[in-house]
């Protein structure tokens, strides 16, 4: 698996300057802290569509999450992680949104997903 705790490495090609570390880690912590306001506001979308079209889900950002955590030496609870990332305990969420998938969703997900 890929190191997803790295910034990736390749350079700017438009005419843009260069981007401090400071900078470059605050833009991508608000670009993370946007995507988290989405997703809660878009609580239909399921995981299992997420995993089906795009290949990660919630689930997978608040792995990632306590990954940098505990790189950093912060340990973290998966159960934290992902409070972290569904703003609200995981069972809770689920109680809330989560819907049994049908067996197209079940289909298309056993069609994309990652092979191990």
């Amino acid at each position: 698996m890929p190191d997803t705790t790295a910034a990736p490495t390749s350079a700017p090609t438009s005419g843009m300057p260069d981007l401090t570390p400071d900078q470059r880690t605050a833009f991508e912590a608000a670009a993370f802290r946007r995507l988290l306001a989405h997703l809660d506001t878009r609580s239909d979308v399921q995981n299992i569509d997420l995993m089906t079209l795009a290949g990660f889900c919630r689930n997978c950002l608040s792995n990632w999450y306590r990954d940098a955590a505990e790189a950093s030496g912060q340990p973290l609870t998966k159960e934290r992680s992902r409070e972290i990332v569904y703003g609200m305990p995981y069972d809770e969420w689920r109680e809330k949104h989560q819907r049994e998938a049908n067996a197209d969703q079940q289909a298309a997900f056993e069609i994309a997903r990652p092979k191990e």
